[in-house]
């Protein structure tokens, strides 16, 4: 059952979503080469205890972190550690907030330096599907209307849409139903109705879309290898359209570090 919000409950996540997005700008920000992944986890749970929240992913299912950061073909789930960020990767880097028993769910991928044109093209690939499919989440549409439009901008671009991996609803916890393929018929599934909120998340190999889990039972790879990136936002349905209650400050603005908005 896809369980609808309440204005209020919405106001909540929002909160908790503001926190979100400037913890990924900050991290962003941070991100050079030089830097590990646990520094960038440690500089993430002191934001978010900072401003009043939790880290929810810290614990859930026994994950160690309270990000994910996941480097060049790995596509998600990454556990903080000693990896070294070095001039020339894309780092993905999710985040969970948790405010006042609420939840908020976001994530970026960036660039470290310079990195090779097929890299920047996949981050533009991948976040344009993001809004594309945000734009798709208004009343009266269906669930695959959300899952077609990250398809369609991801295929007409040549890269390929992880298949095995899904967005979700979010909210009143961190995994609610949906479960919200990036892939599929447009005109099918559910329809989209107010207080929904959804949890949309583009993860797009720059190879061929099949996976696999790491050794440590967490992180997900590309089996070819090929970079992998991911963009995600926490969207909920209003009678005046999408409300995106992660949008980053850089992201309007265009600061360093950021994704600009396509």
């Amino acid at each position: 059952m896809i369980v609808r919000k309440s204005e209020a409950e919405v106001r909540r996540i929002a909160a908790a979503g503001t926190i979100l997005a400037d913890c990924l700008d900050q991290l962003a920000g941070a991100v050079v080469a030089g830097i590990t992944t646990v520094e960038l986890d440690g500089m993430a749970e002191e934001y978010i205890r900072g401003r009043g929240g939790l880290p929810t992913f810290l614990g859930y299912r026994g994950f160690p972190g309270s990000i994910c950061a996941s480097p060049n073909d790995m596509v998600v789930h990454g556990i903080p550690g000693p990896y070294v960020v070095a001039e020339g990767d894309i780092l993905s880097l999710d985040v969970g907030v948790t405010l006042d028993g609420y939840v908020a769910d976001s994530a970026l991928t960036v660039p470290v330096g310079e990195v090779g044109p097929e890299a920047l093209r996949l981050l533009d690939v991948t976040r344009r599907s993001l809004e594309a499919a945000i734009g798709a989440c208004r009343i009266g549409n269906r669930l695959g209307d959300v899952s077609h439009a990250v398809q369609e901008v991801v295929e007409a671009a040549g890269f390929s849409v992880v298949r095995s991996l899904v967005g979700h609803g979010v909210g009143r916890e961190m995994h609610e139903e949906p479960q919200i393929p990036n892939y599929g018929p447009a005109g099918k599934g559910p329809r989209l109705e107010e207080g929904m909120v959804f949890a949309i998340e583009p993860m797009v190999n720059l190879g061929d879309h099949d996976v696999y889990v790491g050794n440590d039972r967490w992180s997900i790879f590309s089996t070819d290898g090929s970079l992998s990136a991911h963009f995600e936002h926490t969207v909920a349905l209003t009678a005046s359209g999408p409300r995106v209650l992660t949008r980053r400050t850089s992201e309007v603005m265009g600061g360093a570090g950021q994704t600009v908005r396509a």
